[in-house]
């Protein structure tokens, strides 16, 4: 539960840097790089095997949406930098 909570401090935090639209390109990579890291971590806990109660099923499944909002704001924030200034993408 702990873990899913920062995690969603830290998505609201890098959100609110993508919105803005100061983000260099490095710091749009580094930010994909940290969703794809948690995502994956995220998916190892709650595929693990242990018995999870349905109250932290429903965390698990909200940080899953809430790491995949801050990729699309990171891509609409893309969308909005001048040219000249491109955001690396991963497929």
């Amino acid at each position: 539960m702990h873990f899913t909570l920062k995690l969603e401090q830290k998505c609201a935090e890098l959100r609110r840097e993508t919105v803005s639209g100061h983000s260099t390109a490095e710091r749009s990579a580094e930010i994909i790089h940290f969703i794809s890291d948690q995502g994956e971590l995220l998916a190892r806990v709650s595929t693990s095997g242990m018995h999870m109660a349905d109250e932290l099923k429903a965390r698990v499944l909200s940080t899953f949406l809430t790491l995949m909002n801050l990729r699309e704001s990171l891509d609409r924030a893309a969308l909005r930098m001048p040219a000249g200034r491109t955001v690396l993408r991963q497929g």
